[in-house]
């Protein structure tokens, strides 16, 4: 059997990496394509060497770009090399341009798509990533869902349940591998903050960089903030232009740093011990509901609403005074006790590869237990590659 999995962003990588070490056990040719969406070291091979992933046999060098650039390169990219490998299944991840595009493509030339984290509905049409999700789930022939709501959302769009899979989140199982070894490099040391409160900080969403006026009261607040406690801020390298662009430079005289990139590991084990986290990326949500971990999501909605209803993840407004109160109530509320998530277990790439690999469902109707039975009337091979 050949899988060819397609990634192109940080993201992407944490989902590979653990579904890359189950298709391996299974003596599965594993193809991994790179469209190079993200090219920098420090969001691209830096992960895969800390993750462990194999380098990838293809790297498509799509670089940066207008949305639709970015889409309609990978695709021109991508169709020689599905083409050429036949493979038996495409596998995509998450909800970025590299995904939409490696879902188009096969689709075009008839290769059956699975598509890892499916289900995940913000509402919101102005984010591109929402389009993404869309239309990759109704191109996929097989749905991978990370909880139990996202089941609903397919279900309202009319995707076939035969096609659904409720195998749990994958990001979790990068965290559960890597959170030993996260802990051990002891990175709040490292910056000057072990042993205190302190906040971790991305931001990176154009709502909130691209207008000078939310970036200049998201740095106010942040500069607030660290008044309090110490704010370690990772600057995306797009933030990074819009600060250094509109001359909106942090005040120097506070305990707000402004770090470059981080390693996956690095970043993990600042906040594993955050007393607060500030973001606007999705898979921070589920890392810190996953590690009991107050996380502020500086957005008006998010795709993934059980990190609010379960877990530790609260959506605010870009508004100095909203960030700041609720940072302040974050901070003084960290419990050491964990949410859990059904079946946010490290084992989602297991089910994965037993999908693919034995054709079992994993269905939705034992809210307990990972209820499998055999798969039947699907439009790809039962088991894949079988014949």
């Amino acid at each position: 059997m050949r899988v060819l999995s397609v990634v192109g962003a940080r993201p992407n990588f944490m989902k590979l990496a653990p579904v890359d070490r189950a298709l391996v056990k299974r003596d599965v040719e594993h193809v991994i394509v790179h469209t190079g969406q993200h090219y920098d070291a420090g969001m691209s091979a830096d992960f895969f060497e800390q993750l462990w992933i194999p380098q990838p046999d293809h790297h498509l060098g799509v670089g940066s770009g207008t949305h639709a650039q970015q889409t309609a390169v990978a695709m021109q990219r991508l169709e020689p090399v599905i083409s050429d490998l036949h493979p038996d299944l495409v596998l995509t991840y998450g909800d970025v341009n590299s995904t939409l595009a490696a879902a188009l493509v096969a689709a075009k030339l008839q290769v059956p798509v699975g598509h890892v984290e499916a289900g995940l509905r913000s509402g919101d049409w102005t984010m591109p990533e929402e389009i993404n999700r869309v239309i990759t789930d109704r191109l996929s022939d097989v749905l991978f869902l990370p909880s139990r709501d996202a089941a609903q959302n397919l279900d309202a769009e009319g995707i076939p349940p035969e096609r659904v899979h409720f195998v749990g989140n994958v990001m979790i199982d990068t965290l559960c591998w890597a959170l030993p070894q996260a802990q051990a490099l002891d990175a709040p040391a490292r910056f000057g903050v072990s042993g205190r409160p302190y906040a971790v900080v991305t931001l990176h969403r154009p709502a909130n960089v691209d207008d000078a006026d939310v970036l200049r009261e998201l740095l106010d607040a942040l500069n607030r903030l660290a008044r309090q406690v110490p704010v370690l801020f990772t600057v995306h390298p797009r933030t990074r232009a819009r600060i250094e662009g509109l001359r909106l430079r942090p005040s120097t005289d506070q305990a707000l740093q402004l770090l470059e990139p981080l390693g996956y590991l690095d970043m993990l084990s600042l906040v594993a011990n955050a007393g607060v986290v500030i973001t606007d990326s999705g898979g921070l949500q589920e890392e810190t509901t996953f590690l009991g971990v107050p996380c502020l999501t500086v957005r008006p909605n998010t795709e993934r609403p059980i990190t609010c209803t379960h877990g530790t993840n609260r959506l605010v407004q870009p508004r100095r005074d909203a960030i700041l109160a609720a940072a302040e109530r974050g901070l003084r509320r960290r419990s050491p006790a964990r949410p859990i998530i059904e079946r946010w277990d490290g084992r989602a790439a297991e089910r994965i590869a037993q999908v693919v690999c034995d054709g079992e469902r994993f269905e939705l109707d034992a809210p307990d237990a990972a209820s499998r039975t055999p798969r039947h009337a699907v439009a790809i091979p039962q088991p894949l590659g079988a014949g």
